[in-house]
């Protein structure tokens, strides 16, 4: 979501006469777009902004030249008085809602005072119907926003109250930003929202369509070959959605479905409203629709009460399940949610020794998901050059990173390749010169 915001962000900035750079050497303004999900992400931030405070000063005394300095996103949305309190030097202070007002916040700014400006209100007006269109190509794969914010409330997230209420944006508008993609190269979209299967927007006959019937709308756009959506939660994982990844062949059989526990005693202390018995139902009927599809999750440790048992039966979630890939954190108190006020924080180490035998079980899981397609022949989206002289990276349809050699006229081609090497995070291939490129 932060990629894409980035890029819109760019898109807003464009009309103003700026412009992408490198790094923040030379930049006329310098925009930190954060994350506030971890305490880790979060103090970063301030880390981050005491060495733009040294660039800042270096380019006035010795250049003569003012860099502004902004902060964007959720960290700017929860923290923004502690930002200026902290940082004074920030001139721009913008929540993940108001962003689209940077141009003319921008305009305020007096480079002869210190005046600062914080803008982390919760506006009426839509964002997306002001910000201007694309002003350069996303490239092969794009992500496309098409929810925002949240009303489930789990006890440790934060995104409720940085990101508000959950808001579906309409179909045409979604289809309009879809269309403008494919028309500057981009073949694969992956739609995203901080829960995205919530998706209900409306249509232009006024009825209210879920993210399968938009899957399905967004499957007829001629050029666009490849979707995924991200990231979800178990309670709307319906029917529709369900037979989406068997109706659709456009539909990547890769899906990102996080847990969080394998324990229901803290799936309930966590909010979670559902119990494991319905996740893993939820997997059987998924492998059931499309018998090939990975899965991905998300896991922490440590949770506020979170006991030996609890622990052991998340690693027996993560064994019964098998992962393609999956993310986990130790738990991380974050200000003004319910669990981190919960008098059972568990011990740093604890949580430590937690997470590493976790992440071995989940290394082991990918390690053997992606040996599993050596000796297979894969349709590869080719995104990038790669870090070699002459290779090239791309996609699999189960979102490994793979690495061939090739040339950079493929970019952007779908090319057949048979899988030859596994690693740990990644996959090497060789390309299939009797299928070639589509």
């Amino acid at each position: 979501m932060n990629v894409y915001d980035s890029d819109r962000i760019t898109d807003a900035l464009a009309p103003l006469g700026y412009q992408t750079t490198d790094g923040p050497e030379g930049a006329d303004m310098v925009i930190l777009n954060t994350c506030h999900i971890r305490e880790k992400a979060s103090e970063k931030v301030f880390s981050e902004l005491g060495r733009l405070r040294m660039m800042k000063e270096k380019a006035r005394d010795q250049q003569g030249r003012n860099v502004m300095i902004a902060v964007a996103g959720c960290v700017a949305q929860a923290e923004g008085e502690e930002i200026t309190r902290r940082a004074p030097w920030v001139d721009i202070v913008v929540g993940p809602q108001t962003y689209h007002r940077l141009p003319e916040l921008v305009a305020k700014i007096d480079p002869g005072t210190r005046s600062r400006i914080v803008d982390t209100e919760f506006p009426e007006e839509v964002k997306f119907d002001l910000l201007p269109g694309e002003h350069a190509p996303r490239g092969p794969a794009a992500f496309l926003s098409v929810q925002e914010g949240c009303d489930k409330f789990c006890a440790f997230c934060v995104v409720p109250y940085t990101r508000g209420a959950e808001f579906s944006r309409p179909v045409s508008a979604v289809v309009a930003e879809a269309r403008r993609l494919v028309a500057t190269g981009t073949r694969e979209l992956t739609l995203l929202g901080q829960n995205v299967n919530a998706y209900h927007g409306e249509a232009s006959d006024g009825k209210t369509w879920n993210l399968a019937r938009l899957l399905a709308e967004l499957a007829e756009i001629e050029g666009l070959d490849r979707l995924r959506y991200t990231t979800s939660h178990p309670l709307d994982m319906d029917d529709d959605l369900i037979n989406a990844h068997r109706n659709l062949p456009q539909l990547m059989p890769y899906l990102h479905l996080p847990i969080q526990s394998g324990s229901n005693h803290i799936l309930a202390a966590m909010n979670r409203r559902h119990e494991t018995s319905a996740y893993l139902a939820i997997i059987d009927r998924l492998r059931s629709a499309r018998p090939d599809i990975a899965m991905s999750g998300d896991f922490i440790v440590g949770f506020p009460g979170e006991s030996d048992r609890d622990f052991a039966d998340t690693l027996a979630l993560v064994d019964k399940v098998g992962y393609a890939s999956a993310y986990s954190f130790k738990y991380s108190p974050r200000p003004g949610t319910p669990a981190a006020s919960d008098d059972r924080q568990v011990p740093e180490d604890v949580k430590a020794d937690r997470l590493e035998a976790l992440q071995q079980l989940l290394n082991a899981q990918q390690f053997a998901f992606n040996k599993a397609t050596e000796g297979h022949r894969m349709d590869i989206l080719v995104e990038r050059p790669g870090r070699r002289e002459g290779q090239m990276a791309g996609r699999s349809p189960y979102m490994q990173a793979v690495n061939f050699q090739g040339n950079e006229d493929q970019i952007g081609d779908i090319v057949s390749c048979v899988i030859t090497q596994a690693k740990q995070k990644s996959v090497s291939g060789e390309l299939d010169n009797l299928k070639g490129a589509a």
